[in-house]
């Protein structure tokens, strides 16, 4: 087969992924879509319980919408606020379940491998004629794909970061895994018999672990054994506390006000900074072993862990694919300057879109929060801009493709404060200062 007549091969079903269908079919362009899950929004509904801070309007991608609408399809409230599983369920589900859409859907369909058809990425001469070739594997079998050009919008929230001290894992952490819940567990439903009257470590300093801790303090009053440590690498509690009153944001200003409440109240045992270097047991409890304040220290007495530290983009696929990324931040390259946690909060990164996610390996193309790396700054309606020009970049208009542009609220107050460590549902960390106006105010994209 020709290469200009294959499908554009889509990685990932969550909303940038769904997104990138949607702009390619609205441009004509065939396309893919390969999900690893058992559904689309498969990382969503892992945190289905949480709730974004963001409005509706400010979730749904324009050219989504337009083929959602064309069905009948019932609008929540623009003004509502959604979590996880309603965003998959009024959302994602029916924009994939669209005659557009779901015949190009391949679910349960795990990305291994991508490369140009035949050759490796040393081969130069001829390589931008040859097809991509994508290996999948479909319970349990091999089966392999062509493709024109690639969109990988297969996100990191499956790719958690450690608990251990500098991004590495702990001495004893793989070992003690079945007792550290990587991500958002729904303590207040199907985990609580997990975490009631039980001694619970949260680590991390971002919205995720603030969640978590708030549910454990509901789950403590009605069950007065439960034990609540925090445990932050930040040199004071205060810096996540955000800006509260002042925060456009109002479901995200409340959360730091709660925050704040339960810290005051006493019911917490708080370590800040502290880094975890080792993990171990001691008559059946977790024992964490780290530096408290510069000092050896050892926390005892452990029944359960609770990493929010972040996550990071699995980059094992990409291996034979020319990509080009940053040192720092595994980000897709020309990106970085525009995302660095370290400078930029999610407030003050510029719109961009196919010129910026250009990679050596022509019509390959990193989207959504992988884009970003290890940044947690990413938003949703950034990914749907990423994807909207690379679309018309695909379809030949190159005028379209580089006027980038975002309509978003004025955020008030949002800065991430947090190196390359903490991520966040919400996708601002804890703010310390105003933003321009403008600036974005979204949830996070998957």
């Amino acid at each position: 087969m020709e290469k200009q007549h294959l499908p554009i091969a889509i990685i990932g079903a969550g909303p940038v992924g769904l997104a990138a269908a949607a702009q390619l079919h609205r441009r004509k362009l065939p396309f893919i879509i390969f999900e690893g899950g058992t559904s689309v929004g498969n990382n969503l509904r892992s945190w289905g319980h949480v709730s974004v801070f963001s409005p509706w309007k400010y979730n749904i991608d324009e050219a989504a919408k337009a083929l959602l609408q064309a069905s009948h399809w019932k609008a929540p409230d623009k003004d509502a606020l959604a979590t996880g599983n309603e965003i998959v369920s009024q959302y994602l589900q029916p924009l994939a379940d669209l005659p557009q859409i779901k015949p190009y859907l391949r679910l349960n369909t795990k990305v291994l491998t991508i490369n140009r058809k035949g050759i490796d990425k040393m081969k130069t001469y001829g390589r931008e004629q040859r097809p991509f070739s994508i290996k999948v594997e479909v319970q349990g079998n091999y089966q392999y794909y062509e493709a024109s050009a690639v969109i990988d919008a297969s996100g990191t929230w499956n790719q958690p970061n450690p608990i251990g001290s500098g991004g590495v894992w702990a001495q004893g952490e793989e070992q003690l895994k079945d007792h550290i819940f990587y991500g958002i567990p729904d303590i207040k439903g199907i985990h609580l018999e997990r975490y009631k009257n039980k001694s619970i470590a949260v680590v991390g300093s971002g919205h995720s672990a603030i969640n978590a801790l708030l549910d454990l303090a509901e789950i403590q009053e009605q069950y007065p054994e439960t034990k609540i440590s925090w445990i932050l690498r930040k040199e004071q509690v205060r810096e996540v506390y955000g800006g509260q009153e002042n925060d456009a944001l109002e479901g995200r200003g409340k959360l730091g006000i709660r925050i704040q409440t339960l810290v005051d109240s006493g019911r917490l045992h708080i370590y800040t900074p502290f880094h975890i270097l080792e993990v171990a047991t001691h008559q059946h409890k977790i024992q964490l072993i780290g530096k408290h304040r510069e000092e050896d220290t050892v926390l005892k007495d452990i029944d359960e862990i609770i990493s929010n530290t972040g996550s990071r983009p699995n980059l094992n696929m990409l291996r034979e694919v020319r990509v080009d990324l940053d040192a720092a931040l595994e980000s897709v390259f020309d990106l970085a300057t525009l995302i660095d946690p370290n400078i930029h909060s999610c407030g003050t990164v510029r719109p961009h879109g196919e010129r910026e996610l250009r990679h050596p390996e022509k019509d390959f193309y990193i989207v959504g929060s992988k884009s970003y790396g290890r940044a947690p700054t990413f938003l949703m309606a950034t990914g749907y801009e990423q994807v909207r020009s690379i679309a018309a970049y695909l379809a030949g208009d190159k005028q379209e493709a580089k006027e980038v542009a975002l309509n978003l609220p004025e955020t008030g107050v949002c800065s991430s404060g947090i190196g390359t460590s903490e991520n966040t549902v919400a996708c601002c960390e804890p703010p310390s200062s105003p933003t321009p106006k403008n600036s974005v105010a979204n949830s996070c994209g998957c």
